[in-house]
């Protein structure tokens, strides 16, 4: 069995060793003897599996009101500790220290591509066109507030410098006094917030992680890129390339989120604008310091004449402009007049003084200097720019068919939604050519249309690097996506913006090709898209609606297809993966994830949303931004040059055999089961979900309705906190078990060897099984279901995860789930005698809850300690939703 690692053991050891102290000393020693009594509880009823943890139960149930929190929030405290701990280890930096996540370099990446066969002159081109774009988005699923994640920040900071083999007694005595002080303000830290955050509270989250880690990791990361590329190439990396980008969808994202509107979205634009002159600023004060030189080029001294300090002069020319940008910026966030003059809105107005300097620096020989923090502070300006970060915005398509059709209907032309796709797109075209305004004068929309137009002036008012994509949900038909453009250019946008039609369910999926070849067909269309389109590929969406292993046989289907289609019509086709942070949102190793993608589907342009708490785990530390981009780029780059091979024809028809069978049986019990729904009603904490503020956006898309109106991360929340992980597995386990009894599994083992798509799906599969527990779902069952009915469907459920994860061994010729992912298996057994207390406590804190509001009332301490478990429990899974 493998270990933790000793280095890690010990970081894991010394922070509960510190929490410790801090319980003791409040709320006391007989409350620390309480939490060390239920964890050795907890440990002894995991060694006695035939035991049905009745020890663990008794102890729990006789908690008083008063006990109940400080024993949920020590649990939780533990677990969040232990994950900085792990994140800290994945990145350290102790001399033989040999991380438990290799993370290959680009270095090795490149020289087997190019034993491969890749030409080094095609390795440089395709590095210099790479176009990777993460996109940050509110989705709420960091359970976590900012207050403590900043804390757990400070305390990797304490334990990258505990690893210091130099430290003096004294100092080593001085940073545990600080771990200990930053524990101990963790733990008098409401770990709830009270209060839902607003769409610009999230936007400003999302700024504070370029501000404390991609702001400094990028640069990092360029180099490094810039390196190997030459060391592989002959030649580095182009100044100007920006291969890495980052986008957002806080502010932006209004799809079922009735807090996101243009002001809001106008502000966002403002705040990005008043952090970037913040940040360029620091950057200019550093330089001003640096560039003390009195060599210039006659190019630079024909800007600034005879300065005795010419860079200094042209930098201090720069920090006056971004001193004045700041200024208007914070008063056009107030709603205060703000003055225009000199400030710097285009982004050449940044990068040309910026790349003189380099310019002059190079011409007067000084290229050491030119390249050192000068040449981070240009490549940061191509990556961020003035607006810092690309705002996509989001909407339903029926929203802009329905401003089109008020004007319509206004201007007396007839009733635009009764319009079959032909008229509306003839109408729409024939606008787009014209050169008359559509809005009427004097004309008063309807509310709903008025926020439509009005988000379109504010996104007309930007530059195109403020941009990102315009992304259409719910979009099928051409005229979705024209109308869009249409609405933009009515409200004065000059350039064309990417609008993205998202593909979301399984019919939708299906559909998707020849909703692209009809868009592609519409010559207007072709050339202003320029031959370049990007499509959006919703994950989460279409698990939910059919199952993981029917959609993700579909999401690969509808990639291939929509790829062929772009060739034929000579369009550069760019895929934006909408995936969430779990597997059954199409999570998982993100590399693996890439590399198993359709042939061609990856062609040096890839984009991707990044959510809640996996920002956190991947962006959150300067150095685990570095090794995330270096993981995403090499397989990217991989991907594109070294693309995996064609599946067989035989492994098709096998995927069609399985993914029938998994998608009826897993319609059969979400859809057609009438008990399905009260069931997980009550043996889940769904309902409790909205006690939580996680984010701006309301958890349901109506206020009523039944699973298909739940989003999906609450869908996937609330199986994940007790353990049954059904969105992950269900439809799987039938399609398996007729494999196996149809005699298919060799065949499987085939189609494992060779197609890194089913491989990829298998190990998802395994990993996420590996999450559930069949006695904990069992438990939130006997406490909070009392219909007979119901409890046969449990056990009916249970049942058929039990024979999953029996024919998934059976397909991998294992013993035991996870032999080959030993270091993930030990951190989960490390792990459960922390979680087991919470997962049995939410269960009786359920119970109590639900019988208080029969009663009216419930005990806020209650209310307190069932939040307190849900966060914990997403701490000790790793994710959310």
């Amino acid at each position: 069995m493998t270990e933790l690692h000793p280095d890690l053991r010990e970081n894991v050891r010394l922070l509960g060793e510190l929490l410790g102290q801090s319980i003791r000393r409040s709320p006391g020693q007989d409350c620390f003897e309480l939490i060390e009594e239920i964890r050795a509880a907890a440990k002894s009823d995991r060694l006695q599996e035939d035991d049905s943890g009745q020890r663990l139960v008794n102890l729990l149930r006789k908690l008083s009101d008063d006990e109940l929190l400080p024993v949920t929030r020590a649990f939780n405290q533990f677990l969040n500790l232990a994950n900085l701990a792990e994140q800290y280890h994945g990145i350290r930096r102790k001399r033989g220290h040999q991380s438990d996540l290799i993370v290959e370099s680009l270095s090795e990446v490149f020289g087997r591509l190019k034993a491969g066969g890749v030409s080094p002159a095609e390795l440089h081109e395709r590095v210099s066109d790479l176009r990777i774009e993460f996109v940050l988005t509110a989705h709420p699923t960091e359970v976590a507030r900012r207050t403590l994640i900043l804390k757990y920040d400070e305390m990797s900071q304490c334990l990258a410098q505990l690893d210091h083999d130099d430290l003096l007694p004294a100092e080593r005595e001085e940073l545990i006094e600080r771990l200990s002080r930053l524990i101990t303000e963790a733990w008098h830290t409401d770990e709830i917030r009270h209060e839902r955050p607003t769409a610009v509270d999230e936007a400003k989250w999302g700024f504070a992680v370029i501000e404390n880690s991609l702001w400094h990791a990028l640069p990092r990361f360029l180099r490094s890129l810039d390196a190997s590329l030459e060391e592989a190439t002959g030649t580095g990396l182009p100044m100007q390339v920006s291969p890495i980008r980052i986008a957002s969808w806080m502010g932006g994202d209004r799809d079922g989120n009735p807090n996101v509107t243009h002001d809001v979205t106008r502000q966002v634009f403002l705040l990005g604008r008043w952090m970037a002159a913040d940040l360029f600023l620091r950057d200019i004060k550093v330089l001003r310091a640096e560039l003390s030189m009195w060599q210039a080029s006659d190019e630079l001294k024909n800007v600034v004449g005879d300065a005795r300090e010419p860079y200094r002069e042209v930098l201090g020319t720069l920090r006056e402009r971004l001193l004045k940008t700041r200024k208007w910026a914070e008063a056009r966030i107030s709603g205060e007049p703000a003055d225009t003059t000199d400030i710097l809105f285009e982004n050449e107005d940044l990068t040309a003084p910026l790349e003189l300097c380099y310019r002059s620096l190079v011409a007067c020989g000084l290229e050491s200097i030119a390249d050192g923090p000068l040449l981070d502070t240009i490549r940061r300006a191509h990556t961020f720019g003035l607006p810092l970060i690309r705002l996509d915005i989001r909407q339903e398509a029926s929203r802009h068919a329905e401003a089109v059709a008020e004007m319509v209907s206004y201007l007396g032309l007839g009733d635009y939604l009764s319009w079959p796709e032909e008229q509306r797109q003839a109408f729409l075209i024939k606008e787009l050519q014209g050169r008359r305004p559509l809005i009427p004068r004097n004309w008063e929309a309807s509310d709903n249309v008025r926020e439509v137009l009005a988000t379109c002036e504010v996104v007309a008012g930007q530059t195109p690097e403020a941009l990102g994509s315009y992304v259409i949900s719910m979009a099928s038909k051409p005229s979705d996506v024209l109308s869009v453009i249409l609405l933009l250019r009515e409200a004065g946008m000059k350039h064309p913006m990417r609008v993205v039609p998202l593909f979301e369910t399984l019919d939708d999926l299906r559909g998707a090709p020849e909703s692209m070849a009809a868009l592609y067909q519409v010559d207007w269309y072709r050339q202003y898209a320029q031959g370049r389109q990007e499509v959006m590929i919703g994950y989460s969406d279409s698990s939910k609606d059919a199952g993981q292993l029917m959609a993700a046989w579909a999401q690969y289907q509808a990639q291939e297809k929509l790829t062929e289609v772009a060739s034929q019509y000579g369009v550069h086709l760019t895929l934006f993966h909408g995936r969430g942070g779990t597997v059954g949102r199409g999570g998982g190793p993100a590399n693996r994830a890439i590399l198993s993608q359709p042939p061609g589907s990856v062609n040096g342009s890839f984009r991707i949303t990044e959510q809640g708490e996996m920002i956190r785990f991947k962006f959150g530390l300067p150095d685990l931004a570095v090794q995330s981009l270096t993981l995403y780029t090499t397989a990217v780059i991989e991907a594109t040059l070294a693309p995996p091979p064609q599946p067989e024809p035989d492994w098709r028809d096998t995927m069609d055999w399985l993914t029938e069978r998994s998608l009826k049986a897993y319609r059969e019990v979400v859809r057609e089961r009438p008990d399905f729904v009260p069931y997980f009603r009550q043996v889940t904490p769904e309902q409790a979900l909205g006690k939580l503020a996680l984010g701006s956006r309301p958890a349901r898309r109506k206020a009523t309705g039944g699973v298909e109106s739940l989003r999906a991360i609450p869908w996937i929340f609330a199986w994940t906190q007790m353990r049954l992980m059904l969105p992950s597995w269900l439809g799987s386990d039938v399609a398996l078990e007729a494999a196996a009894k149809d005699k298919r599994l060799p065949a499987l083992r085939e189609m494992m060897r060779g197609w890194p798509f089913f491989r990829t799906y298998v190990d998802m599969l395994e990993m996420v099984v590996a999450k559930a527990d069949l006695r904990i779902a069992s438990y939130y069952e006997q406490t909070l279901v009392d219909d007979d009915e119901l409890r046969q469907l449990g056990a009916d459920l249970r049942n058929r995860l039990q024979r999953c994860i029996q024919r998934l061994l059976e397909l991998k010729q294992q013993q035991e789930l996870l032999e080959a992912e030993p270091v993930f298996a030990h951190s989960m057994r490390v792990r459960n005698p922390y979680t087991d207390p919470l997962h049995f406590l939410q269960a009786e804190l359920l119970r109590r809850s639900r019988e208080g509001e029969d009663k009216g009332e419930v005990p806020e301490l209650v209310e307190r300690a069932l939040k307190v478990t849900m966060a914990g429990i997403s701490a000790g899974m790793r994710n959310t939703g």
